[in-house]
């Protein structure tokens, strides 16, 4: 009889391993149970059903669940953090068989993983990582009675959560990129990355579609707009699933309308009617979960309409499984279930929460805390006949279904731990970081082609706090990676010329009063003072100034870490000013993450670059923009108000919402429009854009344009097309995101760009789960912004009627273009 080892042809690294691990693995071998292609995880001596892999996944569900106990079903309902945060083992021991995932477990999270740079030696290379999660998944192959494995779970929504894994740009820049291909092989490289040391569940990516800049998770998030969030997040899972892992979006559903942008506890109350869910923040995980089949999901905290969704049979079935489709399992965001009874109030305790929730649909429970008492309260609902059998069964069968879908009851080991280093951190994903972390790049304002430097500069006073700044939270993501710095980066750059870089900070992210100082503002002190002056000393000796200014990860910007103003924080504008007032000239480059309101800068400063987190290539990318290595081509992901008072301001809008009152008054109290309007981003080069045409089809249109590069140089531009109804209805969106390309161009090039215009993307929610088709007149509206629109075509009875160039000096904004007539 062959081995295991020989069936499937494993390295004789990882042979040796299982019968002689370099780590302590206190039980007797089990080596009879792998046999030729296929594993006794029961240890019977036969072939049963669930152990055959030519058996079909229900054949093999229902043979499986048939021989659970009610204690193994329910083990497969929780989750258990990994090593160091709850499991406080790197290896399986002997007291493990006295505890309760002896009889199994659905998942172990961030087990040995970079997050918060745990794990100690676990993951020092990606193939010790590796070989611990081998050896851990072990323990549930040889030491449980039937031998079930466990997904191991993991974070990714800015890289694998693995130490020394490739750094991507985060949502927020991800966002900016508007290139469904180049996102793909973001996902790729995350999955590819985490499967590698044997992570193979990824929660991400993250779907919220946010709509209050001052939220702290802007940064994890694609943007404002439904459609971006799903055609990036869409491409994402793809990429994720092509590198062989299960993902997970989230937050299912309604996570980015808070109210005040406040959250934890206070994520309850989201605002929104039952047609600005459905269009809004519904759309997304409908996109993606009916054409991309994640296996997985993150339930939210909020409640939807007064029903919290992690208690929502609605939402979690009947919506997610019966209508997108979903034959994954869901798990909860830390604490959802807990918050069931401490913050919505809807169930009677804890241990009712958790009927609630399995009722619902929520299959795994997940908090940072040990498993056992949620064992417990699941053991004791199901002996008083409080939760039935065949909820419990439904709710283990999603789980049981997916660990079969990922053959990790055929395959549960990484086949080759030292591959790994091979993978994680290779030159092919770094270079694939490298461009996600330029496309990200969105030029705002270039005055007077004041960016890219000027050749022949003698000194580039380099000042600011986010000029040492890696561009990398490692917050959900890699951590142990090199990263180049802007100051880095531009001392390269110009390594070996004439021209020297000088540097100063400057000033801090944040004063030592923050964020108090934002609601008193206090004087400079004298060494704020001092600083600023040192900086405005370089500044003043140099032939350009470039001022490094934004967020901080840890201070400003992620996940509890919403703002109470927009403005750049700090001393920042302080510096900024001195800066400017030198008199040399002054670019701004932010990093950040969220929108900011840098009225000031957007006055007097000639040339501003907005970064959102660009990752650990961030300061090349940055380097090459700015010496004209390459050409910012980014979009913004979402609107830049003038000032927090002005929110909510938003694209997609109601019309006329977020126009100014038609009215005479003496004095004007109200400041309208934004600062940058969604979908914004200049070039080093002109583009212009003729000859549209419209081709309907079986299923909807395609629509064309040829765009020209008229300027000078190589660049990116981004066609966006819009959907404006003539007439609804109901009040309708006034237009809606639903098309773009991203185009390189050299100069003097013309391309014809097409785009799809699926039938379902003239769909509109009139309420909750109503879409409607219209039969009414609509606009296809061509421009490369949301304002900046250069064609409007009127389409009636399916065929363009009208085709009208939009001249920019007879439009403000799109509230000065009336609806076309044939």
């Amino acid at each position: 009889m062959k081995t295991f080892f020989a069936a499937l042809a494993l390295p004789a690294a990882l042979c040796a391993q299982l019968k002689e691990p370099p780590f302590p693995y206190p039980f007797a071998a089990r080596e009879e149970i792998y046999r030729e292609g296929w594993i006794d995880l029961n240890k019977n001596g036969k072939k049963d059903v669930y152990e055959d892999p030519a058996a079909s996944t229900d054949a093999r569900l229902d043979d499986l669940l048939a021989q659970m106990t009610p204690r193994e079903k329910i083990m497969q309902l929780v989750t258990l953090y990994g090593f160091p945060h709850v499991l406080k083992d790197k290896h399986p021991r002997e007291t493990w068989k006295s505890e309760v995932w002896a009889d199994g477990i659905a998942n172990i999270d961030q087990h040995g993983d970079a997050f918060g740079n745990g794990g100690g030696d676990m993951n020092t290379t990606p193939e010790r990582n590796a070989l611990y999660i081998n050896n851990t998944q072990r323990f549930f192959i040889e030491q449980t009675r039937l031998g079930i494995p466990v997904d191991f779970t993991n974070e990714g929504i800015r890289g694998a959560c693995v130490r020394g894994a490739t750094s991507l740009p985060s949502p927020n820049a991800q966002g900016c990129m508007w290139d469904t291909a180049l996102a793909e092989k973001l996902g790729y490289v995350m999955g590819k990355e985490s499967k590698a040391v044997g992570y193979t569940n990824v929660y991400g990516p993250i779907l919220d579609v946010v709509r209050d800049q001052r939220w702290g998770r802007w940064e994890g998030t694609l943007g404002e707009d439904p459609f971006l969030v799903a055609e990036i997040g869409k491409s994402i899972s793809i990429g994720l699933q092509k590198g062989e892992v299960a993902n997970s979006p989230k937050h299912y559903v309604g996570y980015g309308e808070n109210k005040g942008a406040r959250g934890w506890d206070s994520r309850t109350d989201p605002h929104i009617t039952g047609q600005t869910f459905e269009a809004i923040h519904f759309y997304p995980f409908m996109r993606v979960f009916k054409e991309a089949s994640p296996l997985g999901v993150m339930c939210a905290y909020n409640d939807v309409n007064g029903q919290p969704v992690a208690a929502s049979r609605h939402l979690l079935h009947d919506r997610l499984r019966g209508e997108l489709g979903f034959k994954g399992y869901v798990v909860s965001d830390s604490g959802a279930v807990e918050r069931l009874n401490n913050s919505h109030r809807v169930a009677a305790d804890l241990k009712d929460a958790h009927r609630m929730r399995v009722e619902a649909g929520l299959n795994v429970w997940t908090t940072f805390s040990q498993p056992a008492r949620v064992a417990q309260w699941l053991n004791e609902l199901v002996d008083e006949g409080a939760l039935t059998q065949a909820s419990l069964n439904e709710a283990v069968r999603d789980v049981l279904r997916v660990k079969f879908l990922l053959r990790l009851f055929d395959a549960p080991y990484v086949p080759d731990p030292a591959a790994a280093n091979a993978v994680v951190g290779c030159e092919t994903f770094q270079n694939i970081a490298l461009q996600a972390s330029r496309e990200a790049l969105v030029l705002l304002k270039n005055e007077a082609s004041a960016l890219p430097l000027k050749p022949g500069l003698k000194k580039i006073a380099v000042i600011g706090p986010n000029a040492k700044n890696n561009g990398a939270p490692r917050h959900y993501g890699p951590a142990g990676f090199k990263a180049v710095t802007p100051l880095e980066a531009l001392k390269a750059a110009f390594e070996g010329s004439e021209t020297e870089i000088t540097y100063a900070e400057g000033c801090k992210i944040v004063d030592a009063n923050w964020p108090d100082s934002e609601l008193i503002p206090e004087p400079l002190t004298p060494q704020e003072e001092a600083e600023i002056a040192q900086a405005a000393a370089l500044a003043r000796e140099a032939g350009a100034a470039i001022v490094f200014l934004g967020d901080s990860a840890t201070r400003t910007s992620g996940e509890s870490r919403t703002r109470n103003s927009l403005e750049l924080p700090g001393r920042q504008l302080d510096l900024l000013r001195a800066i400017h007032a030198t008199g040399a000239p002054t670019i701004l480059v932010l990093i950040h993450g969220r929108p900011m309101s840098i009225n000031w800068a957007q006055k007097y400063i000639p040339a501003i670059l907005s970064c959102g987190f660009p990752g650990g290539h961030g300061g090349t990318a940055i380097a090459e923009a700015l010496t004209g290595k390459y050409n910012p081509g980014g979009k913004l992901n979402g609107t830049w108000p003038k000032t927090v008072g002005q929110i909510p301001l938003n694209f997609p809008a109601k019309p006329k919402s977020n126009a100014e009152p038609n009215v005479k008054v003496t004095s004007r109290a109200h400041i309208p429009g934004p600062l940058y309007p969604f979908g914004f981003g200049l070039s080093y080069t002109t583009f212009d854009l003729a000859n549209p045409k419209v081709e309907p089809g079986e299923d909807g249109y395609t629509v064309g344009i040829d765009v020209a590069n008229t300027g000078a140089v190589a660049g990116d531009e981004v066609i966006q097309l819009y959907i404006s109804y003539t007439q609804a209805p109901v009040n309708w969106f006034d237009q809606m995101l639903r098309g773009f390309a991203r185009v390189h161009l050299k100069p003097g090039e013309t391309r014809t760009v097409t785009l799809p215009l699926p039938a379902r993307h003239l769909d509109i929610a009139i309420d909750a789960e109503k879409w409607i088709r219209p039969a009414t007149p609509f606009e296809i509206r061509l421009g490369t912004s949301s304002t900046d629109i250069k064609y409007r075509i009127l389409m009636k009875d399916g065929k363009p009627v009208k085709t009208e160039r939009v001249d920019p000096a007879k439009t403000k904004s799109n509230d000065d273009l009336n609806p076309l007539t044939a």
